[in-house]
């Protein structure tokens, strides 16, 4: 067995195409199909349920992913570990956390947290909510930092990773003002003049938040722009595009100027939990110094 199947599986299980994944791991798709067969031989059971799109785990696949995130976050820990030999590398803290929490939240609540203790050497990887999932699942960071909603958790296992809530946010359904200064469009919209609507991609948690705020309400809306980026979204919505869903601590400042207006009551904001997750198996004394820094 080679630690690449490894990868190329979790790859599959995430992608949920051949295609995709083999341009992710930069294979040709045959080759990422044998080596993915390969993987199914040695375990001796099969992986994927090839029979429809997207490509999804079958039981014997869902029983062996957990293994396999975990074979890789110990082999980071393990090459942590081996650098701690040397005297490198040990103290940075490695974070992951989604677009719009790097611009807003991240830079205070470092701050803040460095008048208890020391300087923290850091590394920030800063992606999609999907992206950044994947970057702790595989142990390429030690923390995530994102935000929540109740009605739409995480993805990540709960019987391998744990968070604390460390902030608050609320998303607020936003437009441009018109010469009056008020909302030209309001919520919930009308089936004869649906609402422009500014989406996020399934890649983002702030779009599963909104999903699940939305699903079961009379809402009439036309999609006319997606992105996964709320910055993206907030500069669509200041050139008068269409309503979306942002981090109050992004329009904080649009709000108070009064370049973006709310666009409903407050019935239609939605309360976030910003969370930081990590790994409940140990990692490195950094890592868990910062972890007991937070309480």
């Amino acid at each position: 067995m080679e630690l690449a199947w490894i990868e190329d599986f979790l790859a599959l299980s995430e992608l949920g195409s051949f295609s995709r994944a083999a341009e992710a791991r930069n294979l040709t798709q045959p080759a990422f199909s044998r080596r993915i067969r390969a993987l199914e031989d040695w375990v001796g059971a099969t992986l994927f349920d090839r029979t429809g799109q997207p490509v999804k785990l079958t039981d014997a696949g869902h029983r062996f992913r957990p293994a396999a995130d975990e074979v890789i976050r110990q082999l980071q820990r393990g090459r942590e570990e081996a650098r701690q030999a040397e005297g490198e590398g040990m103290s940075t803290l490695r974070f992951a956390a989604t677009h719009s929490l790097s611009l807003t939240f991240f830079p205070a609540w470092l701050r803040s947290l460095e008048a208890e203790a020391p300087p923290l050497a850091v590394r920030l990887e800063s992606d999609s909510m999907s992206a950044c999932e994947r970057l702790i699942a595989h142990g390429q960071s030690q923390f995530l930092l994102c935000h929540q909603h109740g009605g739409a958790p995480s993805r990540l296992d709960p019987r391998q990773f744990r968070s604390i809530q460390v902030g608050e946010d609320m998303l607020i359904p936003v437009v441009s003002p018109d010469a009056a200064g008020t909302a030209p469009m309001r919520l919930p919209g009308t089936e004869a003049a649906p609402l422009p609507y500014l989406a996020y991609s399934e890649v983002s948690g702030l779009g599963r938040a909104v999903a699940a705020m939305l699903s079961g309400r009379e809402v009439w809306l036309h999609g006319v722009f997606v992105a996964h980026l709320a910055v993206l979204l907030r500069t669509m919505v200041r050139e008068g595009r269409g309503i979306a869903w942002m981090p109050a601590t992004l329009v904080a400042d649009d709000l108070k100027r009064g370049t973006l207006v709310p666009a409903g009551d407050e019935s239609w904001n939605v309360p976030l939990e910003i969370r930081l997750f990590r790994p409940r198996s140990r990692m490195s004394p950094a890592a868990e110094a910062f972890w007991k820094l937070l309480g």
